[in-house]
């Protein structure tokens, strides 16, 4: 059986990222939570839907609920915490062998 290889993403939760294409085109927010396998991200108050939810034990009254949906990552571009503007990331070593992000507009280390 072949072995998968492991994904490496170049956003991870906690940043702050700008979606570039979409509905919701020219919104910031902050990673919430990152879904590898999907190549997809939860961002806060971007990609908000209705999810309409039955009446329940715990919720009677049921109704319609906001939450935010996974967007794409190939939809946002990290901002650069720095300058405040988007860029694009890169991955090197460092001289201990550490893997680092950087800016490659910049070139300064995220």
């Amino acid at each position: 059986m072949a072995k998968l290889k492991k994904k490496k993403l170049k956003i991870k939760s906690g940043d702050t990222v700008k979606v570039v294409s979409g509905n919701d085109k020219g919104k910031t927010g902050k990673v919430t939570s990152v879904l590898v396998t999907e190549d997809k991200l939860l961002v806060e108050d971007v990609n908000v839907v209705t999810k309409h939810v039955k009446p329940s034990a715990q919720n009677p009254e049921g109704g319609r609920n906001k939450q935010e949906a996974p967007i794409h990552i190939s939809n946002v571009m990290l901002v650069n915490p720095a300058t405040g503007e988007p860029t694009k990331v890169g991955r090197r070593k460092d001289d201990k062998g550490k893997i680092q992000r950087y800016s490659k507009a910049t070139g300064e280390l995220i």
